[in-house]
């Protein structure tokens, strides 16, 4: 089977591709669920220090209770349960009450396993091909999540951070050094941003997650990818900011969460930093 894989990569994109689509679609459960998750932990916390006893609560987490129509409590059967072709099956409504189902499922699965298939084919099969796809489903969750939620779950951001270096101990995207610079630097900036920003205005303009996100992007893709990231995070975010203020009306004291576009920043440097990077540095050469 490996060989199989190593000598045809339309078989590793496709089969890449299918896993991608399976796990996207655990990653709308993720995306759902491990908020809650940690909302009922913070409450645990804050009854134990006030010498209180939590309320016993029903299990809750990423494999119980199974999954169910949150309007009728409708069981989600497997055939209910497959990637995208269940919802256009379906036609986008429950099978129990006729609720409608939020379009968010199939984008998710469709990303996850289109970006997946992508990352096959552009690094092939071997360490930098499946570490490509593991780092893409973490950035798909981070993303949906701080969209939701404005939260960057440390238990995706720290782990992701740490593989990131470990692997690039064999060279896998970059050299260690720069792993370890590119950790570093990429939490020290934005935690400058926020300090500044901070002291000028004494109004918080980004969370810690954002910090931890962007150490794991440059643990991942080194120091040198950094300038580039932060910039194309920083335009996007800007003009959808802008937008939101222009079409939508809404304040400008609403917070808009940064993660979803420095997840955007790390996918492009994933992919064409390298290229990007030369043009942009051979444009600065011209006289």
């Amino acid at each position: 089977m490996l060989s199989l894989l190593q000598t045809t990569p339309l078989v590793f994109v496709a089969l890449a591709g299918i896993i991608g689509l399976l796990v996207g679609s655990f990653l709308n459960v993720v995306i759902h669920r491990l908020p809650k998750m940690m909302e009922r932990e913070w409450h645990e916390q804050c009854a134990e220090l006030n010498g209180q006893t939590a309320t016993a609560a029903p299990t809750y987490n990423l494999t119980l209770p199974r999954s169910a129509c949150p309007h009728c409590g409708h069981a989600i059967t497997a055939l209910e349960n497959i990637p995208v072709l269940s919802y256009l099956f379906l036609r986008g409504k429950c099978a129990g009450c006729g609720a409608k189902i939020s379009a968010r499922y199939p984008i998710v699965e469709s990303l996850s396993g289109l970006l997946s298939a992508y990352a096959a084919w552009h690094f092939g099969f071997g360490l930098g091909g499946l570490a490509a796809i593991v780092f893409i489903w973490a950035l798909i969750a981070l993303t949906f999540i701080d969209f939701d939620t404005q939260l960057l779950p440390d238990s995706i951001t720290l782990p992701l951070l740490w593989l990131g270096l470990l692997l690039n101990l064999n060279n896998a995207f970059t050299s260690l050094p720069s792993a370890v610079i590119g950790a570093t630097a990429g939490y020290l900036v934005l935690w400058s941003v926020y300090w500044a920003f901070k002291l000028t205005t004494g109004k918080e303009g980004m969370g810690y997650g954002d910090f931890k996100l962007l150490a794991a992007l440059g643990a991942w893709l080194g120091w040198t990818m950094l300038p580039l990231m932060i910039l194309l995070s920083s335009l996007v975010g800007a003009v959808v900011g802008i937008a939101l203020i222009v079409f939508t009306q809404q304040g400008r004291n609403i917070p808009i969460p940064f993660g979803p576009y420095l997840a955007g920043g790390g996918l492009i440097a994933l992919f064409w930093g390298q290229p990007l990077t030369q043009a942009y540095l051979q444009l600065l050469a011209v006289p």
